[in-house]
């Protein structure tokens, strides 16, 4: 027999795990699933206890070949897939398609929190055996999530659009993202007053003090008429100390990161996305070539556990006290509890080696890997420093009915801030100390201050996870793909770095509301959530989830009355059918919204259209050209099609003549054909030769008909600056016009 084989999930993992076992074993990985769930059915016999009907990836033949190979040489087999619910799961796949060539054998489960010599080495001397309850688990998501799919998309399709699809999860955080939006549209602002002044005495640094109290209740200053009032009788008072509080205060270091702690100071901080984080965090922890050796920097990236490890602890403490002195190193170990339900097996994410410090291998990582890993590597150190002290003083300031308040802090001792100073803390004013209660107060000219009330902020990526995270919806693994698909969905746009729902969006979603709330809701989804976790943790089963949510389910989509809900999410027009006469309504399609006859498929009339500020429609008519068809004689007509402008007959469909819209500019290759303007797959311009396949020059700038002035270049291109601001470029000796 051969050596044993341990299969791990990617090429960077084995990559990195190879070095550390001295050729003993054969590493080979899976590239994740091997097999899942068929793409294009439902795959799931429901009738017989949800039983899965899984297919092999056809994209993991050649995978599956030498895996296969390997584990008929093997003896002893290691399934190394990571430590969660998917990989457990891909761990049990892969039992199943080497059913064959590992009958007869030892298997042994083995996972690991860090990918280093003494994690590895450790869980090969340990070895366990696939967590059968967490593959239930997954599986438990993996259907419900199919079943959702497939049995409510198709609802949506009869009712608003073909292509539309439902998910269990990302509906509920685009009914989150919907339902803000309807509070920002319904918010009236409204109007408030504060009144400030500096206040002073002798020589001492003045400090700002605003109006807490009037006449003994909480100030609430709400047109100028009021302040005015305040102000005047302000005008006429003596101002004098009447508390002043010293004390001393400590903040305390954050815990070390959890997937969506990370993913959120990630989105603030560096301003990259969940996926984004995800995937440069992925490489960090499967490994990076330091010193010619890949290396595991980081912990097990999915994960909600706060626990860390006491070597890592150690190790961290010893840092800080050759970094920053002993005196730097907090009194006792500090550790964080867990606020749910976490899988306490996993650690927080920190580094594998605290005394691998940015700096020391910031040239052997990328710019966004080094500044991934720089903040988990301080916000680690952070933990075991001393927290901030600070000193504080609370005033408050009296001129018989009116009170003032200001408050200020300096910081006496910096500690964890020294490593990790991305924390907000308000110094608020400074005040000088030799203040005292008693003391007379000048003040310089006290302002009123007029103010508007805000509307909540629509959420960015990291507020949408906070907000997932702390309603108990997703888990460490799902927080990236839930906000990705809902953008690839086209359900909302990132406008500013906030999320804003499409007008598609908001009707998918007021749809599932209506008609599927029950199961669309925070609450429910949360339960469904904690069910999931249940299932991992034995405590049941499986298929008790799976019935009672598809009995619900069938429920709800059997009380579905199709022709009344068509009518209420149909917008009737005041625009007529120019064939039969109807009322035109607004229907959806893959390029969005556009004006269709009720009566399909009788008629089959349609007309694009446009809607300005106030909602109003108008159809958006083709330009006709001075040009008749060759075929029939009828005018022609620019229009837009799936792939850009072409021309096309007015007496269309009886007559289906069209011919490409040129930009009348020749094309510099072939001197035959003219620009035309094409459209790609994801809806961007670009412009090629009209002669395509046979002349293949394109280019992602607008041709425009004005010759160089420069070097008398037929036509130059369409640019746009950093400053959104249109100039012209010469392809050929790059001239720019302004």
């Amino acid at each position: 027999m051969g050596k044993d084989l341990i299969i791990v999930e990617s090429a960077a993992k084995a990559k990195t795990i190879s070095k550390f076992l001295n050729n003993q074993y054969t590493i080979k990985a899976s590239i994740g699933h091997v097999r899942d769930l068929p793409k294009k059915t439902l795959g799931v016999d429901i009738e017989n206890n949800f039983t899965p009907k899984y297919v092999t990836d056809r994209t993991k033949t050649k995978v599956i070949k030498d895996l296969k190979t390997a584990a008929k040489e093997a003896s002893e087999i290691y399934l190394a897939s990571d430590h969660d619910r998917e990989g457990e799961a891909i761990a049990w796949h892969l039992t199943e398609v080497l059913k064959k060539e590992i009958k007869g054998k030892v298997i042994h489960r083995i996972v690991f929190n860090e990918i280093t010599k003494t994690a590895i080495r450790k869980a090969i001397e340990n070895p366990g055996v696939i967590d059968l309850a967490k593959v239930d688990s997954q599986q438990a998501r993996r259907i419900l999530d199919r079943i959702v799919g497939y049995k409510v998309s198709p609802v949506l399709w009869r009712v608003i659009s073909k292509g539309l699809s439902a998910g269990r999860v990302q509906s509920v955080a685009l009914r989150i993202i919907c339902e803000r939006e309807k509070e920002i549209r319904a918010f009236e602002k409204q109007e408030y007053w504060s009144i400030e002044t500096q206040f002073y005495r002798d020589q001492l640094l003045p400090f700002k003090a605003s109006l807490s109290k009037w006449k003994n209740e909480k100030i609430d200053i709400q047109t100028k008429e009021e302040a005015d009032k305040i102000l005047d009788y302000l005008a006429e008072q003596k101002f004098t100390i009447s508390v002043l509080k010293k004390s001393k205060r400590q903040i305390a270091p954050y815990p070390p990161y959890i997937t969506s702690t990370l993913q959120q100071d990630a989105a603030r901080l560096l301003y990259y996305s969940a996926k984004r984080t995800m995937s440069i965090a992925q490489r960090l922890y499967e490994g990076v070539e330091i010193n010619g050796e890949p290396t595991g920097l980081i912990s097990y990236l999915r994960t909600d556990s706060l626990r860390i490890a006491d070597e890592a602890n150690d190790s961290c403490r010893k840092l800080i006290k050759e970094r920053f002195g002993s005196k730097e190193v907090n009194s006792s170990i500090r550790t964080f509890k867990n606020k749910n339900k976490a899988q306490d097996a996993h650690e927080a994410i920190r580094p594998t080696d605290s005394f691998r410090t940015p700096e020391s291998i910031a040239s052997f990582l990328t710019d966004e890997q080094l500044k991934l890993y720089t903040l988990i590597w301080s916000r680690f150190i952070a933990t075991q420093m001393n927290p901030v002290k600070l000193n504080t003083v609370n005033i408050e300031i009296s001129a018989n009915e009116a009170k003032f308040k200001s408050s200020g802090s300096t910081i006496t001792e910096k500690g964890f801030l020294k490593v990790f100073s991305h924390v907000n803390i308000s110094s608020g004013e400074e005040i000088a100390p030799e203040y005292q209660v008693k003391d007379s107060l000048v003040h310089e000219e006290i302002k009123g201050l007029q103010h508007f009330t805000k509307p909540p902020a629509r959420y960015s990526e990291a507020s949408l996870i906070k907000e997932l995270e702390s309603k108990g919806i997703g888990r460490p693994s799902t927080y990236a793909s839930i906000t990705n698909t809902i953008i690839v969905r086209k359900y909302v746009e990132m406008i500013q770095k906030r999320f804003q729902p499409t007008s598609l969006g908001e009707i998918v979603s007021d749809f599932l509301v209506e008609k599927f709330s029950k199961l669309f809701n925070v609450e429910f989804t949360a339960q469904m959530e904690t069910g999931l976790d249940d299932i991992e943790f034995g405590k049941i089963n499986w298929l008790e989830v799976m019935k009672k949510f598809h009995s619900e389910l069938e429920e709800l989509i059997e009380g579905v009355d199709y022709k009344e809900i068509k009518k209420s999410f149909q917008e009737e027009t005041d625009i007529l059918c120019d064939k039969c006469g109807s009322n035109m309504i607004v229907k959806w399609g893959r390029k969005g919204q556009f004006l269709a006859c009720p009566n399909f498929p009788k008629c089959s009339n349609i007309k694009n259209f446009t809607k300005d500020e106030n909602g109003k429609i108008s159809v958006k008519e083709p330009e006709v050209l001075d040009e008749k068809c060759p075929k029939c004689g009828n005018p022609l007509v620019v229009k837009s099609g799936r792939y850009g402008k072409f021309i096309a007959c007015t007496n269309y469909p009886e007559c289906k003549y069209t011919k490409p819209f040129t930009l009348g500019i020749k094309c510099p290759d072939c001197q035959e054909g003219e620009f035309v303007e094409l459209k790609n797959k994801k809806g961007r311009f670009f412009y090629g030769c009209s002669n395509y396949p046979k002349c293949k020059h394109i280019s992602k700038f607008k041709p425009v008909n004005i010759v160089c002035p420069e070097c008398n270049h037929p036509y130059m291109e369409e640019r746009m600056n950093k400053e959104k601001q249109k100039y012209m470029k010469c392809p050929k000796c790059g001239k720019e016009v302004y």
